[in-house]
């Protein structure tokens, strides 16, 4: 488990995209000796350590766990390298946050927040309590409270949308591209009161959503809709999904033919329609909104 990897900076718009360009062309682009990375990725020191992680987290590279540990592209980042370089999709982030919100290893509080954390309205006391007791309760080691209180306040500057009143300093003052997900609002900025919202459901796409549903599914054909809306990883849980807007996205998803939805007898169940694989969902999604057809 880690806590605070990104030294308290959140991904900044065109992070990702710097990182997927200069992997692409140099695996070794954020350890080289013989060029500066700060100089190539035109960053802080500290930035391109940051950026390395989020590389990761966000599930676009892997390193080796040891010795020299250039990147390189996961299947998925390839996929979105190919597709959505430059990172212009909605349903590009939707995807990185499932990345994101299922990182455990990497990400834990982000994992935590999402798939574990269950209060709707919070403060950030609130958050650390409970992250803390939720490690204990596994037994896990302690970190100190100012790591758990970074990874709170990374969480917010990852997702909440400032008021166009409140001054902030200039190293928070920088859009991240997760803000569009509308995941997280400000209830009271004084107070710092915060809200756990469900995202727009024009934001969703059929394709996207049912490549996390499948991910999740494994071999199984058939899914309650209460696993889909409260299992740690699915799409209720890491989207911050309401039982309407859920249902919304289902009936899209059935629309194309590709799961049925069952709630006769007291069922409350889908019925996995499609033989498509998680990966190849993602890749139908960007072949969609190329233009081709899903039989192409």
């Amino acid at each position: 488990m880690k806590f605070r990897a990104h030294d308290t900076f959140f991904i900044r718009r065109g992070w990702l995209s710097k990182g997927l360009c200069n992997v692409d062309k140099d695996a070794e682009v954020f350890i080289s000796k013989e060029k500066n990375p700060t100089d190539i990725l035109g960053i802080g020191s500290n930035m391109v350590k940051a950026l390395r992680y989020w590389m990761q987290a966000v599930g676009l590279t892997e390193e080796p766990k040891s010795g020299k540990r250039p990147q390189h592209f996961t299947e998925f980042g390839r996929i979105i390298f190919a597709n959505d370089k430059y990172i212009e999709e909605m349903g590009t982030l939707f995807l990185l946050q499932y990345k994101l919100a299922t990182n455990e290893e990497m990400v834990t509080a982000w994992n935590f927040f999402f798939n574990v954390f269950g209060m709707t309205e919070f403060t950030k006391e609130n958050f650390v309590m409970a992250l803390k007791n939720y490690l204990l309760e596994k037994n896990l080691e302690l970190p100190a409270d100012r790591s758990l209180e970074d990874d709170f306040n990374c969480i917010i500057n990852t997702y909440a949308r400032r008021q166009s009143n409140v001054r902030v300093s200039p190293e928070f003052n920088i859009d991240c591209p997760f803000r569009q997900l509308s995941l997280i609002e400000i209830l009271n900025e004084n107070k710092k009161i915060y809200k756990k919202t469900s995202p727009k459901i024009s934001n969703l796409n059929p394709l996207v959503i049912l490549a996390i549903i499948l991910k999740n599914a494994g071999t199984k054909k058939e899914i309650q809709l209460n696993d889909l809306l409260n299992a740690a990883g699915n799409i209720g849980r890491v989207f911050n999904l309401d039982t309407v807007t859920m249902l919304e996205i289902l009936y899209k998803i059935e629309q194309q033919g590709l799961i049925k939805i069952n709630r006769t007898a007291g069922l409350d169940v889908i019925n996995i329609q499609t033989e498509l694989t998680p990966l190849e969902c993602v890749k139908e999604y960007y072949k969609k909104i190329n233009g081709q057809s899903l039989e192409n």
